[in-house]
């Protein structure tokens, strides 16, 4: 492919353009001459201060103006996370003209997966005590890097990070909430979406049930990857592996 993409990553709750780190570096790199734009979500990032849409359609809404403002025209290409997955979901279900290919990575969704496939129980009682302490900087990251990255190598560095993210834009405990409930309310549209659609899960997610990825990819009939050992927050734990898994669909799709 030569050819440069303007690819839009969307991250999931609560968490921002930051929280990528080195990742859209490698994507680049690897996927040259494609371009990435990091978009925050509305309450997160450099729209903290922004309340939380409770719809997803809001936060495409949201997404979609952010772009236009930054002269970034469509067709676009989406990498969603989580959250971000259902954004990427969304836009490209209602707005199939802007999307020209869609990457979605430890994502969940109605009707094809249960609130306790979306949301693990065992994890149920430490996000309670998330929510309960989540003005303490350093509890809420320690606790969100056990529950979502299995890659442990750089966790003082990841903390010592995330910490100063949170205290230069906080995530307030309301938005927090809202993001979540606009999770839980979601519900993908009947249809598959039209764009070329690659969905990348990883087996060791603790936070969401790889089952969920399995349902969509086999439900929309696309393809899927799963990596052996990661966790929810995949580009982290293993970013090559997914530049790779996304490098060679993109070859099969032009073959």
């Amino acid at each position: 492919m030569t050819a440069a993409v303007n690819w839009v990553f969307l991250r999931g709750l609560t968490r921002e353009a930051r929280h990528w780190c080195g990742f859209a570096a490698q994507f680049e790199a690897r996927l040259a001459p494609s371009q990435v734009t990091t978009l925050d979500l509305p309450g997160n990032g450099e729209f903290h201060a922004q309340t939380s849409p409770l719809r997803v359609e809001s936060i495409v809404a949201f997404a979609r103006q952010q772009l236009l403002a930054q002269g970034i025209k469509p067709p676009y290409a989406l990498l969603g996370m989580s959250l971000g997955g259902m954004v990427a979901t969304s836009w490209a279900q209602r707005y199939p003209d802007e999307i020209s290919h869609l990457v979605l990575v430890n994502t969940s969704m109605r009707p094809y997966s249960s609130i306790v496939q979306r949301l693990r129980p065992g994890n149920w009682l430490a996000l309670l005590a998330l929510a309960w302490r989540w003005d303490d900087r350093q509890y809420a990251e320690s606790s969100i890097h056990r529950i979502t990255c299995n890659q442990t190598a750089q966790r003082d560095a990841d903390l010592k990070d995330w910490q100063q993210i949170r205290r230069s834009a906080p995530v307030s405990s309301t938005n927090a909430l809202r993001q979540l409930m606009a999770a839980a309310r979601f519900a993908c549209a009947p249809k598959t979406p039209r764009c070329p659609a690659l969905v990348l899960a990883s087996r060791g997610d603790r936070l969401v049930s790889p089952l969920c990825s399995t349902r969509l990819s086999d439900a929309w009939q696309v393809r899927q990857q799963v990596h052996p050992w990661a966790g929810h927050d995949l580009p982290h734990d293993d970013g090559p592996w997914v530049c790779e898994r996304v490098a060679d669909w993109l070859a099969l799709l032009n073959t």
